[in-house]
């Protein structure tokens, strides 16, 4: 059974991602993220469709504590963010996280 990747941010986010072909995804208004973001990602995590999460990486800072912890200790599905200043170290991060072996190791 192939996972779906979903998309969770604001639509001017997530408007890409539907273009390219993303099904699921949950559009959060910038105005609403503080009440909405946190239900938005429980469903997505709750969602066993749902194989990689992508977000962007200022959103995580709109997450309450719990939902924060639950998505950055979820392997399937596994969290992906995009954006803000974790560069290429932030990516080797998640992808040791996802697989569970660093892939740039020298």
């Amino acid at each position: 059974m192939s996972q779906e990747i979903a998309v969770i941010g604001s639509p001017d986010f997530t408007t890409g991602f539907r273009l390219a072909g993303v099904r699921k995804f949950e559009n959060v208004p910038n105005e609403a993220k503080d009440e909405a973001l946190d239900e938005a990602v429980t469903r997505t995590l709750e969602d066993e469709d749902v194989g990689i999460i992508v977000m962007h990486e200022d959103d995580l800072d709109y997450l309450s504590r719990n939902a924060r912890q639950s998505v950055e200790r979820s392997i399937e599905p596994t969290l992906v963010t995009l954006g803000g200043s974790g560069g290429a170290s932030g990516l080797r991060d998640q992808i040791k996280r996802a697989i569970g072996i660093d892939l740039m190791d020298e």
